[in-house]
């Protein structure tokens, strides 16, 4: 049977105070990552006394493109969100708010960011943010629905925030920013490929073809997990090598990407929800303290 937005309760609004509709139409703990990686790629970036001002700038306007297109994926996907568990509360699928308020909503929030970027940053953080918003709702998120592979075309989008922080900050496209962006992107592979494993059941009921749905064994699963964590310790380098960051984060990274390795290869040889789990929030605990490291041991 069609799930609806419309069909549901009309009174489930009152269930959630409207800051926490809100919070979960623009995906607060992913627009807080995003805003925590454009701030990083921002404060590594920046040469001298640090201009607040314009970090505020780029903050405030790359937040409005996150929240936007949290809005409009939501808006694109309220159907399949409505048949998982894990995604039938968001505002669309529980009826909390209809469809043309979300695409109102989704839509001033993404052009205004964008145009904010464009007259109050530069015009090269702005195009990197549209491309991010185009690539996240027109290639990725149909992906989803075709390909397993949508995980790796997605983590594109997931890591242009810190390059979008480094052009901000300089204005122009380096190996430093281009190195954050790998940083992020490979960080994406194990982190997703574990949600991905603890919720196959969840996505297969709402018709996303994540690799787990086509590798019902996990083997494949396993080995992108351990590969990608690899590749992610061999980019998280990059800062050492261009300079960016000292021996303190060499250090860190080091010892950072051997304990992400390790629960990797763990969760690769038990392919269970339990190890999935541990994976996951190691992957949580890594980014934060890597980015840290990066910052705290700073050059120039």
């Amino acid at each position: 049977m069609k799930v609806s937005a419309d069909a549901l309760n009309p009174n489930a609004i009152s269930e959630k105070s409207w800051s926490a509709v809100i919070a979960d139409l623009t995906k607060a703990r992913l627009t807080t990552l995003v805003l925590l990686t454009t701030l990083v790629g921002f404060y590594l970036g920046w040469r001298g006394p640090m201009n607040f001002l314009l970090m505020f700038h780029t903050l405030l306007g790359t937040g409005l493109v996150a929240s936007g297109a949290a809005a409009l994926n939501q808006l694109l996907e309220r159907e399949y969100d409505a048949k998982m568990r894990r995604t039938q509360n968001r505002p669309l699928p529980s009826g909390r708010m209809q469809p043309a308020t979300v695409m109102l909503f989704g839509g001033i929030c993404s052009v205004m960011g964008l145009i904010y970027l464009a007259l109050l940053v530069n015009l090269l953080t702005s195009v990197i943010g549209a491309v991010t918003l185009a690539s996240y709702l027109f290639i990725y998120t149909p992906l989803k629905r075709v390909t397993w592979t949508n995980t790796l075309v997605g983590a594109i989008p997931g890591a242009l925030p810190p390059l979008m922080g480094w052009t901000a900050a300089r204005n122009v496209l380096g190996n430093e920013g281009w190195a954050l962006f790998a940083i992020l992107a490979f960080w994406q592979l194990p982190h997703f490929f574990a949600i991905a494993w603890m919720y196959r059941e969840d996505y297969a009921k709402g018709g996303f073809v994540m690799l787990p749905n086509v590798d019902p064994s996990g083997t494949r699963t396993g080995q992108q997990a351990v590969s990608n964590t690899i590749a992610l310790m061999i980019v998280s380098l990059c800062p050492f090598v261009f300079g960016i960051s000292g021996r303190i984060y060499l250090a860190s990274a080091l010892l950072l990407g051997a304990g992400f390795l390790f629960f990797a290869v763990q969760f690769s040889r038990q392919l269970t929800v339990s190890r999935a789990r541990q994976l996951f929030f190691v992957s949580i605990i890594y980014l934060p303290l890597l980015l840290a490291a990066m910052c705290w041991d700073k050059l120039k």
